[in-house]
């Protein structure tokens, strides 16, 4: 796979308000290059209240939470003949809107500003409490509604086989257990199992290719799954943060953290 010079995150299952003991049950894999430098989940130096991984690169994320419970993640848009030269980091959108102090519609109303300063990308941001979402291609800010959702690198739940296979199996596990568990999720996400050809999207970037990125956890030469996170927030604000990080394709370490949220001052 051709090296575009941005990271990703490939795959982000979601359960949302429609839990009697949670407000959010996350699962998410971020797929990006292995060469490409990334820290693992922690609170930043530069922000403590922020916790997240880190892109090295641009000093964005692909998915974070602040001490207060503002929260986002994205993902990007996949479009192999996008001319990605002279735009932004999209690790930036998460990490501005986690370090300001706007609304989450205040805050994707202004970045609708400045679409085009980013390659394609799809985002989530709010809290617990209420979630939207907003890519730039559609160019519409939608308030995300209570049930099991995926998004992967094209529109939320867009019925790629990888999101369909996550959603229905999230839905599946967080409707029968009254308590998740994260090592649960996390064997969910793991799933390595290519798509049927027959099911396969086409997205541009050949057949082969296109099976090679189907599984819900990708391993390929130069490019895979980096690490997986699952994110629980129960219904009194005390949030479980797990992070698995991988080296190509084989478990590295288990970062996990966890705290109440508080009301910002």
């Amino acid at each position: 796979m051709k090296q575009k010079g941005r990271f990703t995150m490939c795959l982000i299952n979601f359960h949302f308000q429609d839990h009697p003991n949670y407000k959010l049950i996350i699962a998410a894999n971020r797929d990006e290059f292995y060469q490409r430098p990334t820290a693992p989940t922690q609170f930043w130096e530069d922000n403590p209240d922020i916790l997240g991984g880190r892109d090295l690169v641009g000093m964005g994320t692909w998915l974070g939470i602040t001490k207060s419970g503002r929260f986002a993640a994205l993902t990007n848009y996949r479009n192999p003949n996008e001319d990605q030269n002279n735009k932004k980091s999209r690790g930036h959108i998460v990490r501005d809107f986690l370090e300001s102090d706007m609304t989450a519609t205040d805050y994707l109303t202004s970045l609708q500003k400045e679409k085009n300063a980013y390659p394609g990308f799809n985002v989530m941001a709010g809290s617990p409490e209420q979630l939207f979402y907003y890519n730039n291609i559609q160019n519409d800010i939608s308030e995300i509604s209570h049930g099991t959702h995926g998004l992967s690198n094209e529109f939320l739940n867009t019925p790629w086989p990888k999101v369909t296979k996550g959603k229905e199996q999230l839905a599946d596990y967080v409707t029968r257990k009254p308590h998740v568990e994260a090592d649960a999720l996390f064997d969910i996400i793991a799933d390595a199992e290519e798509a049927p050809e027959a099911n396969l999207p086409n997205t541009g970037v050949g057949l082969e290719l296109e099976q090679k990125l189907s599984p819900m956890f990708i391993q390929t030469p130069g490019y895979g799954t980096r690490c997986s996170t699952v994110l629980l927030i129960d219904r009194n604000n005390y949030v479980t943060f797990v992070e698995r990080t991988f080296d190509q394709g084989a478990f590295e370490q288990e970062n996990r953290f966890s705290f109440n949220i508080h009301e910002s001052s």
